[in-house]
């Protein structure tokens, strides 16, 4: 009588997996310069603009630029997650992944991992551009600058990767920015401290984590120690982002219906 070796079940998550996966998108971003262009050149152009909208006033830049030093990364690598994401899914290309070995952790880190490598570039530019050659005059150490704008950049990764399970259209998935990012940007403290704001939109800002981002940013600003707000900023964020990843494998569809 014959017997059948059992197979062994695939693990749910594989190192080797994983950074094949990342490996395959960052080859696919390396084909697509307009991709490239809009991670890494776009956060750098918008802090040379708004550096020379302020050029009377050096001191707002002061104010608010270590703040959208940690939001411009998050806009665009939101955006650009978010519709590479999707464009997998309706291609196909999400559906011949996950027919392989291949489980949703080790999809979704594998992104994050990609992108993430990226946003290292993209934040170390922009914080470089913003402190060396833009005179942006920051108390802190411009190491602590460049870790809050890494965390945030890789927030945005995450946000794209969750918001693209609901979206069925790239325009879609252009459509969450206004729900998802811009209550964030207006309750963050960027335009008025959030203590001065109505008591409701007070509590809510407390729940969303571009307010610790900027809080964060905020330390550095104005601490030349490393404060214990900073550290709790920085955990919020970084919490917060590895929260949404394990939401975005938890949601993450094999097609669009």
């Amino acid at each position: 009588m014959s017997t059948t070796t059992p197979t062994a079940p695939t693990a749910p998550f594989s190192t080797a997996r994983t950074t094949a996966t990342a490996a395959r998108v960052l080859r696919q971003l390396r084909h697509d310069p307009r991709t490239i262009a809009l991670m890494l050149l776009v956060p750098c152009l918008m802090l040379v603009l708004l550096r020379y909208v302020f050029d009377a006033s050096p001191r707002t830049f002061d104010n608010i630029g270590a703040s959208l030093l940690g939001i411009f990364p998050l806009i665009t690598m939101f955006l650009v997650t978010s519709i590479a994401t999707l464009r997998e899914r309706t291609s196909g290309t999400l559906e011949r992944l996950l027919a392989m070995p291949l489980g949703k952790a080790d999809l979704i880190a594998g992104y994050a991992l990609a992108f993430g490598a990226v946003a290292v570039v993209q934040s170390a530019l922009a914080t470089g551009l913003a402190v060396w050659l833009l005179g942006l005059d920051v108390t802190g150490s411009p190491w602590l600058l460049l870790l809050v704008a890494l965390l945030d950049a890789l927030l945005g990764t995450a946000l794209g990767l969750f918001v693209s399970a609901f979206a069925a259209s790239e325009f879609q998935a252009v459509q969450f920015m206004p729900a998802v990012i811009f209550p964030q940007l207006l309750l963050c403290g960027l335009f008025t401290p959030r203590a001065d704001m109505h008591p409701v939109l007070e509590a809510v800002s407390d729940v969303l984590p571009m307010s610790y981002a900027v809080d964060g940013m905020n330390e550095v600003l104005h601490h030349t120690e490393l404060t214990s707000v900073f550290l709790r900023d920085v955990l919020i964020v970084a919490g917060c982002a590895l929260l949404v990843l394990a939401l975005g494998a938890a949601t993450l569809r094999r097609r669009t219906d």
